[in-house]
């Protein structure tokens, strides 16, 4: 089954959804505040629109994959926002990684206008958005996720019901994010402290990939560095953000977290320094600019020199 869909947030992860649904039949009505995409939607058979009510007016479901809980809510409350034209039984699809409180007073917000809520953020980056493999959290009503699952079909490979009420999704993700960010700088950390030391970057990149210490992050984003390939595929910012809700979520709860605190700081480190567009494995410049020198491999200049 084919349906037309509204959709806003056309960057590195939305615009390549957007042609996933597209390729598999679906009508996209898209949004960008930037006009590159939307000609890149258009190229692909899309239909651009000049704002979210457009997009949301000739559909009734309205698929969101913007960077903050600002940006969504202006996409659907704003001056031409979405959800006043959306129709009464219309369907929400939130993909972004915002505070779970957030995702559930907007879920409560939407009821009352007669609209559902599938509290849906994602995983598996630009390169799971590209191939149509992304895992989706997600949380809502039996009719939600009925009326999401042509859209879901065409851009996930798992989908995971989490349960009926918008919350729990976000709670999932943020978590997800949680470990990632630990990771991730703990990464950079690990690979600057080894190349100061004398070790080949490159080689220790092979030998962690096969032990034990390494990760999914590790093994994912440690190639950028070697390569010096800092192009954003998810950039330094999104983990100020995300490392944030985690912070102010656990600090609601009186919860101590102390390494997700940590990393949260390199992070601010390397945006503090400019690097904030970049690559999120451009938090290892934090590490590099202490002792003056590059982690890079055999490819991308020199690295273990002080």
């Amino acid at each position: 089954m084919t349906i037309s869909i509204g959709f806003v947030g056309l960057g590195s992860m939305g615009l390549p959804m957007a042609k996933q649904l597209l390729a598999k039949g679906h009508t996209v009505y898209g949004f960008d505040v930037a006009k590159k995409p939307l000609e890149e939607l258009a190229a692909a058979g899309g239909k651009p629109v000049a704002s979210p009510r457009a997009a949301a007016d000739q559909v009734s479901l309205l698929i969101l994959v913007v960077a903050t809980a600002d940006q969504a809510e202006t996409a659907l409350f704003g001056k031409d926002g979405g959800a006043a034209v959306l129709g009464e039984g219309g369907v929400v699809v939130l993909h972004s990684t915002v505070p779970p409180p957030f995702t559930k007073s907007l879920g409560e917000r939407l009821a009352e206008m007669g609209l559902d809520l599938l509290d849906a953020p994602i995983s598996g980056g630009q390169v799971g958005a590209v191939a149509g493999t992304l895992t989706v959290m997600a949380s809502g009503s039996e009719a939600a996720f009925a009326a999401a699952a042509p859209a879901l079909d065409a851009m996930a490979k798992t989908v995971y019901r989490l349960g009926s009420e918008p919350g729990i999704g976000s709670t999932v993700k943020m978590i997800n994010q949680h470990l990632a960010g630990v990771h991730l700088a703990a990464a950079g950390e690990a690979m600057a402290l080894g190349a100061a030391c004398g070790a080949d970057p490159q080689t220790l990149f092979e030998v962690i990939s096969n032990s034990a210490g390494n990760s999914w992050m590790f093994s994912n984003r440690v190639p950028h560095i070697l390569a010096r390939d800092f192009t954003p595929h998810s950039a330094v910012e999104i983990f100020v953000k995300d490392l944030g809700i985690v912070l102010d979520t656990a600090r609601g709860q009186r919860f101590p977290l102390p390494i997700a605190a940590a990393a949260h700081q390199q992070f601010l480190a390397a945006a503090g320094a400019g690097y904030g567009r970049e690559d999120d494995s451009a938090v290892v410049k934090v590490y590099e600019r202490l002792r003056g020198f590059e982690v890079a491999g055999k490819t991308g200049g020199e690295g273990g020199k002080d």
